[in-house]
């Protein structure tokens, strides 16, 4: 009998090997070609240009029934979504253990289903009785739910072929489902692509609402192979702190809507919450203006979101050398703006220990948080609050330049709908807006001048 051909499958672009390697040679990456089961390799002598079905091809403007988004209950959800879930999709979604997907998709299913959309939700990691207990406290026992636990796909797609399609799937989770056509356990690359393929076939042939739960490795990455998210119509990230109450759910890629569009909700006793107005939930308890504390308009997709940067600057007697602490910003970020504060300003942080965090363990990632940060650095290193009620946006570059950003005008609607009168960004030509007076600054040093100048 010959020995059966080994393969090996990257993780990160599915490149194909015949002996193992420590680095792909395709992608680069280190570490992520895994053995695949030698019964998936099928034999390149079989000839694919005939006996096969004819495929029907339409005209692009051939005339179709258009799809109409399905809410599934949770506004914040919908958001996220791109205004709710488009039937035939298939969505997948990330997060840490324990920062609350399966309560999250338990309510959003139970709210569909209490609005008369037939509803599935599958458990592969939780028993029956297990889940209902936790719909009893989240106060959804009484919702119409079709509640199964089961790890078998054929056993699945048995039950579901037997009565009408459901309006939403819901499987938790994907690397504990398994496919009696592939050898290997479950988790394996090989069965979570195989699960993953057969879900979505389904999905898309019978018009229903597939979402899959995804496990995360410790870079929060989604565990399994990288064609999985490329399968996938919606990727979803569900993130937070869990020391904080907040959660964010974040699309990573959407086929049906705008990318890095945001839900938040707050962690209760009865469960998530949605949060309308999260700009005060990381904006509460500033009553009195402190030194080293600025206030940042983000943009989340299309949602401004205020939150207050934080700065302490510590001098150091000693000759040891200083330390940099960041939290929730980019560490080299900070480095490339201390140097240009130093270059540029003539500011001197080279003796002093400068620690940077963002209030509410929220993270930054908009490079128009840069003047927000320098403001809090100046301020910090000068001992001068802020005033109250301004916020700080503007990209700095090398020069010492404060660069225009993007949708200036709806970080000012949304500060100004907030109760705050003053804004400093960059000289683009805004006016005044809503009550709100606007300061351009061309340059660092006029930032500085205006706050070490000012009373």
């Amino acid at each position: 009998m010959a020995k059966p051909k080994r393969r090996y499958v990257c993780t990160e672009c599915g490149s194909v090997a015949t002996r193992w390697q420590g680095q792909c040679v395709d992608c680069s990456q280190w570490n992520t070609l895994v053995e695949e089961a030698p019964g998936t390799v099928f034999s390149m002598r079989h000839d694919l240009s005939t006996g096969g079905r004819p495929v029907v091809l339409e005209a692009l403007d051939a005339p179709s029934e258009p799809l109409v988004r399905r809410s599934t209950g949770l506004a914040e959800f919908d958001r996220a979504l791109g205004g709710g879930i488009v039937p035939g999709s298939a969505i997948l979604m990330g997060g840490e253990p324990g920062i609350g997907k399966s309560t999250l998709l338990l309510q959003a299913a139970a709210a569909m289903a209490k609005s008369g959309a037939p509803t599935v939700y599958i458990s592969g990691e939780e028993a029956t009785g297990q889940v209902r207990l936790r719909a009893a406290r989240l106060g959804l026992a009484g919702a119409p739910l079709g509640l199964a636990a089961a790890t078998s796909v054929r056993d699945i797609l048995t039950t579901l072929n037997s009565a009408p399609p459901p309006a939403l799937l819901v499987v938790d989770s994907i690397q504990t489902m398994h496919s009696d056509t592939i050898e290997g356990a479950p988790g394996s690359v090989s069965q979570v692509r195989a699960s993953a393929f057969e879900l979505i076939r389904y999905a898309k042939e019978n018009g229903v609402a597939l979402v899959l739960v995804g496990h995360v490795t410790k870079d929060g990455t989604i565990a399994g192979p990288r064609v999985l998210e490329h399968m996938v119509d919606v990727v979803m990230s569900f993130e937070g702190e869990r020391s904080h109450q907040y959660r964010i759910l974040r699309a990573l890629k959407n086929r049906f809507g705008a990318v890095e569009e945001i839900g938040v909700f707050a962690m209760e006793g009865h469960g998530l919450a949605e949060v309308s107005n999260p700009s005060m939930l990381f904006l509460s308890g500033r009553e009195q203006p402190l030194a080293g504390s600025s206030v940042f308009p983000a943009l989340e997709g299309t949602r401004p979101v205020l939150v207050e940067v934080q700065a302490l600057i510590v001098r150091l007697q000693s000759g040891a050398t200083p330390r940099r602490a960041v939290v929730g910003w980019d560490s080299g970020r900070l480095a490339m703006l201390l140097a240009v504060l130093e270059a540029r300003c003539g500011l001197s942080f080279s003796s002093a220990e400068v620690y940077l965090n963002v209030a509410g363990g929220y993270r930054l990632t908009d490079p128009a948080a840069d003047l927000a940060v320098a403001a809090a650095l100046v301020s910090a290193l000068a001992d001068k609050p802020l005033p109250l009620r301004a916020i700080w946006f503007g990209e700095v570059s090398l020069s010492g330049e404060v660069r225009p950003v993007a949708h200036a005008g709806l970080r000012l609607r949304e500060a100004s709908k907030l109760g705050f009168d003053t804004g400093c960004g960059p000289e683009d030509g805004l006016k005044d807006l809503a009550g709100l007076r606007y300061f351009g600054l061309e340059s660092l040093p006029k930032l500085v001048d205006r706050i070490i100048g000012s009373a």
